[in-house]
């Protein structure tokens, strides 16, 4: 695996941590701008910036046609951590879902 492609999945990987964390960031009381200040929102938001980075760092070598859909499988494992960190339903349709997506991201991950 090249650097570009380790680029890419720490790209991915930071993205998903920043999801995670901005998704923590709306749990409890208040409105959206005590969400906004709330600690994980804030280092969430760190994590799309240095997620963005790493993905610059990616396409400087990765075709985009590539790179971009690769970033579909944080999809997968964004529903598994909402599933079982969050209470939200996973279902027989969104499990075939995802296992499309699985599926395309590496038919176009051998292709590349």
């Amino acid at each position: 695996m090249t650097a570009h492609w380790l680029a890419l999945v720490a790209a991915i990987a930071t993205s998903l941590l920043g999801q995670v964390l901005l998704k923590a960031g709306t749990l409890g009381d208040g409105g959206f701008l005590q969400q906004l200040l709330r600690w994980q929102t804030v280092i969430g938001l760190g994590f799309y910036g240095g997620a963005a980075l790493l993905y610059i760092v990616a396409l400087r070598r990765l075709p985009m046609s590539v790179a971009l859909p690769c970033t579909a499988v944080s999809y997968v494992v964004a529903a598994v951590v909402g599933h079982f960190g969050f209470g939200e339903a996973l279902g027989a349709a969104k499990i075939a879902a995802l296992a499309l997506i699985c599926a395309g991201v590496a038919l176009l991950a051998a292709v590349a």
